[in-house]
């Protein structure tokens, strides 16, 4: 299992429980990752460290005075 974290603007987009779908982006030496249809999205990731699921399971939701952090479960 691995966890990680997500940062979501606004409350109330998904639920912990939810299973949510990731899709991968690339900048020129790092990767992304965006909770789809655009809930939340990853910090940067090197490539060794690549997120190799496509689903994973919201874990817990908390909130900050900057926004709101996911932290995501997936099976790897």
């Amino acid at each position: 299992m691995r966890e990680d974290e997500f940062k979501m603007e606004r409350a109330g987009l998904v639920k912990i429980g939810d299973e949510v779908t990731i899709s991968e982006g690339k900048l020129p030496f790092s990767y992304y990752y965006t909770i789809e249809p655009a809930v939340a999205m990853s910090g940067n990731y090197e490539f060794r460290d690549r997120i190799k699921s496509e689903k994973g399971i919201v874990k817990s939701i908390r909130e900050t005075e900057s926004g709101y952090f996911l932290t995501v479960e997936f099976e790897e």
